[in-house]
């Protein structure tokens, strides 16, 4: 004689995570409501009503300061509108899996597909789902769909979105869908079954045909619990519904060699362990043990733990989950949108696809179901702090954007993590602009690592300085005379500039800096300036250059003999009187001379009875001797020209 209690028998995930958030409101001290029946249990609800919460049917039955807990089933978008302005603070226990249905319908009405639920009509999960959408049709059976579909109530290319309850069965479902894709033409079919569900279904299927009779153990008001006995009775003669352990029969069971024991999603564990220490009494199984039945449940659970790194399948992504089909197992795993990646501006189905293989993070099992829930952001940390510690052995470079500026320095996200750059590690001077480095990408090296206080130190300056050891290697290997280089003024003394030419400092000499005369280095150039320089000679054993700034093509007198000829009449300016004429600047650094004999036309006794310094005058070129770079200038020939003219 046996007894097998199913594996997937009782608390679904969705139900065992509303329980949760019922008992965690409740042991908190707030007053709490659950708007209907937490779960179709009315043991489970009568044990919260010990506990001092109470069950509300509709919103404006919330008073203020109360918590209002959304049952597993969900509610209308109406109803949770309502609920809304009654100023309470809600806390959604809607099963993630029919959460999402909300959003297939929500979204199908926005793109203009007709929303088609299968399911009961009066169950409260469908009748949630129908108030996420303007309009939609319900059927309860394939025979309702094909008598509306065949109707011509709509045309066959009508846009239709095709979801059902997720506690509606297997054969119902794909029975309904076969009948959809002969009627429509424009069809999407969304597969909302839970697989908790499905799991549930194939097991109880399985068992009872194995098995002389079955007890499915529910609520009579649970649907999932009835379809279960429906199941069971297809493959077995002798299936009883019971409620709770005090209404097995013993007669019911004479002659009975092997039991099989299932439950509904809403069904508590100690009223299944209750049944299965009865049944086995009853059919004389000896030696019960008090912990058979968490054994029976950790048969299903044994290989995952909270903790381990387990591989699967992204078998679904949803609106709220990714769906996960774990290796090695008939557990469901699902990942929620928040665990996917630790970058909120990520979307999941940016980076997953259905049909990939990931490598997760075990974060919770669920004691009954064994639903089990999913981390891939966990485990991307975890493997990005490995990755931190290699950095730090390996002194690799890396690249993060810088986030926010404080009093200390930095702070970058490399990869996920809060990486601190102290300011002396930042690589701007002190006083320099700090804030200016928020949201550029910076290349740094991670110079510490703390996982047990999380904290992460780098230096951006450490790269800087090994880019500039490279650099300046680079240009003594390379240097010569001549070489050309474009380079930053770093500071100025009284003798001349000095240059970076990338990584390298040269020196530019003040009689190398113009070929004006000039006095200080700051008449030419600034700290900052971006100038070309060439090497003038150098000195690798003192690390010393020479640099030159002013060219042949800036000489002033070349400039001159480019662009002027004799007879031609120029701007000048008078910059100093000589007892024998004056001297003009043609161009900075080209002047010409005015002999006496050419100031004016009459004979005068020294030039400043006609000119004086810094006077603008117009002069003619009347020669040149480019060997000795002398000019000579006249006022007198436009005066006598311009005579000649007025005659």
């Amino acid at each position: 004689m046996s007894v097998t209690v199913a594996k997937h028998a009782g608390f679904c995930f969705g139900v065992d995570r509303a329980v949760e958030l019922v008992e965690q409101a409740a042991v908190s001290g707030k007053t709490v409501a659950t708007l209907g029946p937490i779960i179709h249990n009315r043991h489970a609800v009568k044990h919260f009503e010990d506990m001092g919460v109470k069950v509300i049917e509709a919103p404006e039955e919330a008073t203020p300061g109360t918590t209002v807990i959304i049952r597993s089933h969900g509610v209308s978008r109406a109803v949770q509108q309502r609920l809304e302005k009654q100023g309470v603070e809600i806390i959604d226990a809607t099963c993630p899996f029919v959460k999402r249905i909300h959003g297939i319908v929500e979204k199908a009405e926005q793109e203009g597909r007709l929303p088609v639920i299968i399911g009961t009509r009066t169950h409260p999960e469908v009748m949630a789902i129908a108030g996420w959408c303007g309009d939609c049709r319900v059927f309860e059976t394939p025979q309702e769909l094909e008598a509306w579909a065949c109707s011509g109530e709509v045309a066959s290319n009508t846009p239709i979105c095709m979801v059902c309850q997720t506690t509606s069965t297997e054969f119902l479902w794909k029975m309904c869908g076969e009948i959809a894709k002969k009627q429509f033409t424009n069809l999407k079919i969304f597969d909302t079954i839970c697989k908790a569900t499905e799991f549930r279904q194939n097991e109880a299927a399985s068992l009872s045909k194995s098995s002389d009779a079955m007890v499915v153990v529910g609520d009579t008001k649970s649907s999932n619990t009835g379809k279960l006995a429906m199941i069971c009775r297809e493959h077995c003669n002798r299936v009883f519904l019971v409620d709770n352990a005090s209404e097995l029969v013993p007669e019911d069971f004479c002659g009975v060699s092997d039991v099989g024991i299932t439950a509904g999603a809403s069904t508590p564990a100690w009223i299944i362990k209750e049944v299965h220490k009865t049944m086995s009494e009853i059919v004389n199984v000896e030696s019960v043990q008090e912990e058979s039945f968490e054994a029976l449940f950790a048969q299903s659970l044994k290989t995952f733990n909270t903790g381990d790194k387990v591989t699967g399948v992204v078998t679904n992504i949803g609106n709220t989950e990714i769906t996960v089909d774990l290796d090695g197992a008939k557990q469901t795993g699902y990942i929620p949108y928040d665990e996917v990646s630790a970058d909120p501006s990520v979307k999941p189905e940016d980076i997953l696809k259905v049909g990939d293989e990931i490598e997760v993070f075990v974060v919770r099992v669920s004691d009954q179901e064994g639903i089990i829930q999913l981390s891939k952001k966990k485990l991307d940390s975890i493997k990005v702090w490995d990755d931190m510690a290699a950095y730090v052995e390996d002194k690799t470079t890396v690249e993060g954007v810088v986030t926010e500026e404080n009093k200390g320095g930095l702070v970058a996200n490399v990869k996920g993590i809060r990486v601190f750059i102290p300011a002396s590690q930042s690589g701007i001077a002190k006083g320099g602009d700090m804030a200016g480095m928020v949201g550029k990408t910076v290349q740094l090296k991670v110079t510490e690592v703390n996982r047990a206080r999380r904290r992460v130190i780098g230096s951006i300056r450490a790269v800087n300085s090994e880019a500039r050891k490279a650099q300046q290697e680079k240009i003594w290997n390379e240097i010569e005379v001549g070489a050309k280089y474009h380079g930053v003024v770093k500071s100025l003394t009284s003798y001349g500039a000095f240059v970076d030419i990338g990584g390298v400092d040269g020196m530019v000499h003040v009689s190398e800096l113009s070929w004006n005369r000039i006095k200080n280095p700051a008449e030419v150039v600034k700290v900052g300036d971006e100038i070309d320089v060439f090497v003038i000679s150098f000195d690798p054993a003192k690390r010393k250059i020479s640099l030159g700034y002013k060219t042949a093509e800036m000489n002033p007198w070349n400039q001159f003999m480019t662009n002027y000829n004799v007879g031609d009449v120029v701007n000048a300016k008078v910059v100093k009187l000589m007892t024998f004429g004056a001297f003009a600047e043609i161009l900075p650094g080209v002047d010409g001379l005015i002999h006496i004999s050419q100031i004016a036309e009459r004979r005068i006794n020294k030039p400043e009875d006609v000119l004086s310094e810094g006077q603008d005058v117009q002069v003619k070129i009347i020669e040149v001797d480019a060997e000795n770079k002398r000019i000579s200038l006249s006022i007198r020939a436009l005066l006598e020209e311009s005579a000649e003219d007025a005659e």
